[in-house]
């Protein structure tokens, strides 16, 4: 089942991604991810501002704080943020009606998370306008960017349960990257490194491509499961010639094996897709001892004891 034949979905307006460099459907241990019923969009890491900008029209209708895990890294709450969504404004009329089936997008509410709102009830705001300061939230593993959390309801749901949004369709086809595991160092963080491969010139959505076809999208293996984007079938899922998992539909419950960085077991692969300038594999591998210039190949080996986060 493709993107474009799963019913009742939403379908996320092009418009939504303009001011983003980066998404993922799946890559978070939270329900609210299940079968890809949200997105987190990341900005230009490049900008000079905190600020998090729309990626919808319309009324700002609430906010809402609330606590969150303690983490040393993180502040102490976040926020809910809701819009009611102006659909023609937000570019729902230009994707195929909005929806595949079952939805008016004229009928829904943006729910929006890790942003300290500087909008109010009855601001009006407009695709690409500030919301308000980009929130570090507990919700996040140490390697996770700063980014807006966004799902989609219907007006009659309920709005700040932390389950229920619609499952979302993507308005791209991210172009498989064919990737042999393999990368120099080009960034490097406490937790993780960033690779120099699979690379692309910037401009068009990307991901690392699984054996076969589709990009895969997730914490390959940290979290439970993840996503195969743009390959209609179900079945075995592979990676550098290992099945990582099983897709039914589009969302893959991955198997139980390590993830190798140089032989040494690491956390997993955090995948998504970028047209961000060369792109590049992330490795997340807290205590890695790597630096920026050095080799690293990934592999897969069988594991009793995998990790798994959340």
């Amino acid at each position: 089942m493709t993107d474009d034949e799963a019913g009742s979905r939403v379908r996320l307006p092009e418009r939504a991604l303009e001011p983003f460099v980066r998404f993922s459907l799946y890559n978070s241990p939270y329900p609210a991810h299940d079968r890809g019923c949200a997105v987190d969009l990341y900005r230009d890491p490049d900008r000079d501002d905190d600020l998090a900008p729309s990626p919808v029209a319309g009324e700002v209708l609430d906010t809402h704080e609330r606590r969150v895990p303690n983490r040393a890294y993180a502040e102490a709450t976040d926020h809910i943020l809701l819009v009611d969504v102006d659909a023609e404004a937000s570019g729902f009329d230009a994707t195929a009606g909005g929806v595949d089936s079952g939805v008016d997008p004229a009928d829904l509410v943006a729910r929006m998370l890790h942003v300290d709102p500087a909008v109010e009830p009855g601001d009006r705001v407009e695709v690409g306008d500030p919301l308000g300061r980009l929130v570090r939230s507990g919700f996040f593993a140490p390697w996770v960017d700063d980014h807006v959390h966004l799902g989609f309801r219907r007006r009659d749901q309920h709005l700040l349960r932390a389950g229920g949004s619609h499952p979302l369709s993507l308005p791209v086809d991210p172009r498989p990257l064919e990737w042999d595991g393999t990368g120099t160092v080009v960034e490097v963080g406490e937790t993780y490194v960033v690779l120099d491969a699979p690379t692309s010139g910037a401009g068009e959505w990307v991901g690392v491509a699984a054996d076969g076809g589709g990009v895969l999208d997730g914490g390959l293996a940290h979290y439970e499961g993840g996503g195969l984007l743009g390959r209609g079938a179900g079945g075995p899922v592979s990676l550098l010639g290992y099945e990582v998992g099983t897709a039914a539909g589009r969302t893959v419950e991955w198997g139980a094996f390590d993830v190798l960085a140089n032989g040494e077991r690491a956390t997993g692969l955090s995948l998504f897709c970028a047209r961000d300038r060369g792109f590049g594999a992330k490795v997340v591998h807290p205590g890695h001892g790597l630096a920026v210039g050095d080799g690293v190949e990934v592999a897969f080996r069988p594991s009793e004891d995998p990790v798994r986060l959340g």
